[in-house]
């Protein structure tokens, strides 16, 4: 059997989203940590629990038991209650890296929350067109879990 070798389709796409969510910054950072790790969820609000190990080379995966699972990245750069990075394959699972930023800066009224993600490689064109919403989703939802938190 033959394969017939092509040249790998690269490409690379830059998000950036924001959300303004009336808490402080620390009770913002908290529950994002909450929501990257065992309150994460899927587009569709189905539960997606993560594991966020939350210190500089800690790790970010999806752990299914059993050994299994999908490592998403590491923390690159924590700064409570300001910043975090995580650099890695995310939910990409061939050739590809990404750098996900969340700042948080003080607003009035509250603060603003910002994901910057950045990818490239051999990037699957329904994942650079869906990531678009799954961040949005993902904003979101840290906002709706702080609003429930300061109830």
């Amino acid at each position: 059997m033959a394969t017939i070798a092509t040249e790998p389709q690269l490409r690379s796409f830059e998000i950036v989203k924001s959300e303004d969510i009336e808490a402080p910054l620390e009770i913002v950072f908290e529950t994002l940590l909450e929501q990257m790790g065992p309150l994460n969820e899927t587009g569709d609000n189905s539960p997606m629990p993560m594991v966020l190990e939350a210190w500089p080379g800690g790790r970010w995966y999806r752990d299914l038991g059993n050994n299994t699972g999908h490592f998403w990245g590491h923390v690159q750069v924590i700064k409570p209650p300001a910043l975090i990075e995580i650099n890695g394959p995310m939910f990409m699972s061939y050739p590809a890296v990404s750098h996900l930023q969340y700042r948080l800066t003080k607003e009035a009224g509250g603060t603003r929350l910002t994901l910057r993600h950045r990818a490239f490689g051999e990037i699957v064109p329904e994942h650079a067109e869906g990531v678009q919403h799954g961040w949005v989703h993902q904003l979101r939802l840290v906002r709706k879990l702080v609003e429930q938190r300061l109830k």
